[in-house]
Formats: structure tokens, sequence, C-alpha cells
């Protein structure tokens, strides 16, 4: 008798603690988490190592180095990247820029208003620029900085220096 009660009250301890603790689906991936939210999958990069959720909304997600992706344009994820998640955005971006005319430019909201649209807008600070949710269906592959670059130079010459 005594071991079942010791076993129920680890159950029970267990179930307390993932009620306080914010990432106790911790099986359940960014991705999933994204989309449970109103957001595409594929906003985030497939190497996320891993992320944190708080009560208010706060987001970390981990990369294990910093790396480069394309959507329509060239997007760069920093390590680690931070924003406040409600249903539909990504509000007070941080740790991801994104390339436009020559210029990187720091992404600070990301918002689906309207999922019906197809639409999905970046606020770039400069511009709010709105893509096609399809681009962001499929989580996709980020290579580390370096790697990027010297295969865009080998694939385009001088013109991939830009």
């Amino acid at each position: 008798m005594e071991f079942s009660n010791n076993k129920a009250r680890v159950f029970l301890t267990t179930q307390f603690l993932c009620f306080l603790l914010p990432l106790c689906f911790s099986s359940s991936s960014i991705h999933d988490l994204l989309v449970s939210k109103g957001l595409p999958a594929g906003l985030l990069p497939r190497e996320v190592k891993s992320y944190t959720l708080s009560e208010n909304g706060t987001l970390e997600v981990f990369l294990d180095a910093p790396c480069l992706t394309k959507f329509e344009n060239r997007v760069f994820f920093d390590s680690v990247v931070r924003a406040n998640l409600t249903y539909g955005s990504l509000m007070g971006v941080v740790g991801l820029i994104q390339e436009e005319l020559f210029l990187w430019l720091p992404v600070k909201d990301i918002i689906v208003d309207d999922p019906k649209s197809g639409l999905i807008l970046f606020d770039i600070g400069v511009v709010h620029k709105q893509l096609s949710l399809s681009l962001f269906e499929d989580p996709p592959s980020c290579k580390p900085q370096g790697i990027l670059r010297n295969h865009v130079r080998k694939e385009k010459g001088f013109e991939g220096l830009r």
C-alpha cells in the first residue's frame, strides 16, 4: 500500500510542477506551437534546438548557432530569437534580420491578421512587407552564415557578394 501512495504522490507532484512550469508541453515542437497560435510552422528554421515560453507570452528560441536561410529574401537568425507570442503575432522580435535592397534590417513584428487572406505581414521598421503565407508552410533549413555565403559566391560569382 505504501508503494502505491508514493506513486500517487510522485504523480501529483509531477502534475503540480507541470502546472507551474510554462514548458511542460516540451514534447511539442516550436513549429507545433506556432501553428497552435495561428502562425505558420515555417517562420522558424528546422535547426531550433529548444525554446521557452513564459506565462506572459515571452518566447525565446534557441539555435545551435546563428544561421541564414531564404524566404523571399535572405533572413538571418541569431542564436537566440525573442518575441512576445500572442495569437497570430510575434511582436517585439529580437534576433531576426532580413535583407532588403542590399540592407540588413531588423524584423520588429510578424503578424497574420487574417489567415484567409493568405498573407503575413513583416514589420521591418521602414516598411511593412506582406508576403504569401505559402512561403512559410514548412520550416526551412538554416545554414551557418559562412557556408551559405560561400555557396552563393561559388554559384553566382561576384553577384553573390551583394
